[in-house]
């Protein structure tokens, strides 16, 4: 695990904090689609990605999804972090959005190094600040952006996070992920498809104008 530690997060921390977190930290492989987080749960470690990506959404009253944003190799998720160091109830979920491996930190540790390595404090005081980015970034796509360009924003964050130009997912998971009919969906994707931004494949989207 040391090898993949450093080959992700040398960059950031020094030696000795990447040998705590090799020997404290607990190795997993994520399934595609597997939810690591669901709301009301306690969280009592923080993950460090090393490989895929996690989609984190927010639930209504009703029981209805909407996506907030993607973390990916390096990062680590700012709400997640927030329940840790809190002991609250996480109000978020967190689904892996391809095969994903992951570090998961316990919390008495994140709390020690946070005044013991300067490098980790950064760290987590850059990952607040970059998720808050992007949750701005959320209310602003939802709140001034048309559905037809919230729908191909998704799509190319998608194919960014994937790597993948060729996105495999279905009409009603992309209108489960926005909040919106699969109906709707299906009438804007033949849109951007029409407009020469998208290719439409059987339960696969290619995303050209990335």
């Amino acid at each position: 695990m040391i090898e993949q530690l450093k080959a992700n997060y040398g960059y950031l921390f020094e030696d000795e904090l990447l040998q705590e977190i090799n020997s404290v930290g607990t190795y997993k492989d994520i399934p595609e689609g597997y939810q690591l987080i669901s709301i009301g749960d306690y969280i009592k470690s923080m993950p460090l990605l090393v490989s895929g990506a996690i989609k984190i959404l927010r639930e209504d009253a009703n029981g209805e999804e909407l996506i907030l944003y993607f973390i990916e190799q390096g990062d680590t998720c700012a709400m997640t972090l927030s329940c840790c160091l809190g002991n609250s109830k996480s109000e978020i979920i967190a689904i892996a959005e391809t095969d994903t491996k992951l570090i998961m930190i316990p919390v008495q540790k994140m709390e020690e190094w946070l005044g013991k390595y300067k490098s980790w404090q950064k760290f987590i005081l850059q990952s607040y600040h970059d998720r808050m980015t992007e949750l701005l970034q959320a209310v602003d796509t939802i709140a001034f952006l048309k559905m037809d360009e919230r729908l191909f924003k998704y799509l190319k964050d998608k194919a960014m996070v994937n790597h993948n130009e060729l996105i495999h997912v279905t009409h009603q998971q992309i209108a489960q992920d926005l909040h919106t009919s699969r109906v709707v969906v299906s009438r804007l994707l033949k849109k951007l498809a029409m407009d020469g931004k998208i290719e439409l494949f059987r339960n696969n989207i290619k995303v050209i104008d990335l």
